[in-house]
């Protein structure tokens, strides 16, 4: 299985989309937790708005991760934008966040 990063990028209008579709975000989240491995907001400072978003995703292909990032309920184009990398651990071991 590929490992992916999908980092996020919101502008500050997602804030409004944020509160009002964080619960079924969460729900999605759970319910694709067998390839959206660790996920989260990022702010550039603690307590600050949050500015967007990491996802670290195992699945097969690029298009399955863009697939998921497109049925996420937290997904608006008109307020965040996402790109997906390949990703390589360098020291792969477990680790529990």
């Amino acid at each position: 299985m590929t490992r992916w990063a999908v980092v996020f990028e919101d502008t500050p209008g997602m804030l409004v989309h944020r509160r009002k579709f964080g619960g079924e975000h969460i729900a999605y989240l759970e319910k694709n937790s067998d390839k959206i491995l660790v996920g989260g907001g990022l702010r550039p400072v603690p307590d600050a708005p949050f500015v967007g978003g990491l996802w670290i995703v195992e699945a097969e292909t690029y298009d399955e991760v863009v697939q998921l990032v497109l049925e996420d309920p937290y997904f608006c184009p008109d307020h965040r934008r996402f790109k997906i990398f390949f990703w390589g651990k360098a020291i792969d071991k477990e680790v529990t966040i």
